[in-house]
């Protein structure tokens, strides 16, 4: 029982980091009908921004404020990159992504080097009693952080004029630009959120362990997340996020017992597994909307 609950708090931990990354993936595609690939750049260069922050100012004002900066690297990019390709096909603009992608981790890279930076978390590897079981305290920082994050955006997307402004572009471009909202406004504010929930993600992955060349490689795993929960979905990208990272904890934890047949390092594909078997019964995602065409 203890190892199950070990395992779980594992899985949430790592989960939240996937499912800010999916939330990311989601808001950008709901808004703009694009799929941005540039997330695990800036993942990466938030966790590096806060490393070399946080000497100076302390973790807890390192983190929002790389996470600011980041958020207006991703609209700068959205502005100067992005906004000329308005009405190009959507696969086109997926392509730059991946450019902008490489782009920022060979610029972030250099002030990595070959060392792992350190991003002053407080946490490290302790651990703390939780049901009488001893759980690294990062797993429930990770886990409390997001579900703040997470109620704050849906708040902020069904209270506020500028979420439902965003809700309002992400139904239909067309009639919300009718209705006077600045679509291209959203479509900046889209990409701004994103890149303030890969920085957050990426100082999450950093915790304990330091920041190196291939954190960005973690990022990898949002994208079962996103097609597990749904394309579409804030809520399916939440679920499906949380999902990869307890699958992906618990096959780690009892695969070797229970199908060592399978290879040592299975745990490491069962997230690509999962989406494939979820494709296969319902192809939108979980909780994707299924789309109909008239012929």
């Amino acid at each position: 029982m203890s190892e199950f609950l070990q395992s779980l708090v594992r899985g949430l931990g790592t989960g939240s980091v996937y499912a800010l990354l999916a939330l990311g993936f989601v808001i950008i595609y709901k808004s703009t009908r694009v799929i941005s690939f540039a997330q695990p750049a800036f993942m990466l260069a938030g966790a590096v921004l806060v490393a070399h922050l946080s000497p100076g100012v302390g973790f807890f004002l390192a983190v929002p404020v790389a996470a600011l900066v980041i958020a207006a690297l991703a609209l700068g990019v959205e502005r100067t990159v992005l906004r000329p390709m308005i009405g190009k096909p959507a696969f086109v603009v997926a392509i730059i992504t991946i450019g902008v992608d490489v782009v920022v981790r060979v610029v972030t890279n250099a002030f990595i080097g070959l060392d792992v930076l350190p991003v002053g978390d407080p946490w490290g590897l302790a651990t703390v009693s939780l049901l009488g079981v001893d759980v690294q305290q990062r797993y429930l920082v990770m886990f409390a952080t997001t579900v703040a994050v997470v109620v704050a955006l849906f708040a902020f997307f069904r209270f506020s004029r500028t979420g439902l402004a965003m809700r309002a572009v992400a139904h239909d471009q067309e009639v919300a630009l009718a209705q006077g909202i600045r679509v291209g406004s959203v479509f900046a504010l889209s990409w701004a959120l994103a890149g303030g929930l890969a920085a957050l993600a990426g100082v999450f992955v950093a915790t304990g362990a330091g920041v190196d060349q291939q954190l960005w490689v973690v990022a990898l795993k949002a994208l079962p997340a996103v097609i597990l929960g749904g394309l579409d979905s804030l809520g399916g990208a939440v679920a499906g996020g949380l999902a990869v990272g307890v699958v992906e904890s618990l096959v780690g934890t009892y695969q070797g017992d229970v199908a060592p047949w399978l290879g040592p390092n299975f745990a490491l594909v069962a997230p690509y597994a999962l989406m494939l078997v979820v494709l296969l019964v319902r192809p939108q995602g979980l909780f994707g909307a299924r789309e109909v065409e008239r012929l």
